[in-house]
């Protein structure tokens, strides 16, 4: 009786048609993507002009301690509320220097002091401890608030232009009303301007 053969079977093996690209050394090439970083829209300038004897603009924003600071915190006492464009630069480093050393002047007279930019609250945070500032910097990024008082402007600088903020400073009553306001301040003196509106002999 012949002897049955046993069929033999050949498995193929599927082969992948993914390449695979490999560094000089062996290794598999890792992909990298650059994350895409997508431009907040600039807000347009402010239209806003307010002027003295109105009521201002509410608002309820951080300080650099992460405290939410309203307008309403200091009824039946003045604010000088002053508007500076960046922390840590020259000009608006010697202007809140100016108002920290002057402000037992500004209390005696039952005002309080606030600086608002559009910083973060870390940038106002470490501005404000370099420089041992006593008093609230409201942080606006939204820049709500800095286009609600009309300081959000259109600015030119060598010829280039761009959005920012015209340094400018209001006088507010116990009443919420606006009592002055400077306009496109110079740093040099303007303590004293703001002394002499609160009726404080520098």
């Amino acid at each position: 009786m012949a002897n049955m053969g046993k069929k033999k079977t050949t498995t193929k093996k599927k082969t992948s048609s993914k390449k695979t690209t490999t560094t000089k050394k062996g290794m598999p090439a890792k992909k990298t993507t650059k994350p895409s970083k997508a431009s907040k829209p600039v807000p347009p300038a402010s239209t806003v002009q307010l002027k003295v004897g109105q009521k201002a603009p509410a608002f309820s924003l951080p300080n650099q301690d992460g405290k939410i600071v309203s307008l309403s915190d200091f009824k039946g006492k003045k604010v000088v509320l002053y508007f500076y464009p960046k922390d840590d630069t020259p000009g608006c480093t010697k202007e809140s220097c100016a108002f920290r050393d002057g402000i037992e002047e500004i209390h005696g007279s039952g005002a309080e002091v606030l600086g608002v930019s559009g910083d973060s609250v870390e940038s106002h945070k470490k501005f404000a401890k370099k420089f041992n500032l006593n008093f609230s910097l409201i942080s606006d990024e939204s820049k709500k608030m800095l286009r609600d008082y009309g300081v959000w402007k259109e600015k030119s600088l060598y010829g280039r232009k761009y959005m920012g903020i015209e340094r400018t400073t209001f006088i507010i009553d116990e009443n919420g009303k606006i009592d002055d306001i400077f306009h496109k301040v110079k740093v040099d003196g303007h303590l004293e301007e703001v002394l002499g509106e609160l009726d404080i002999m520098p």
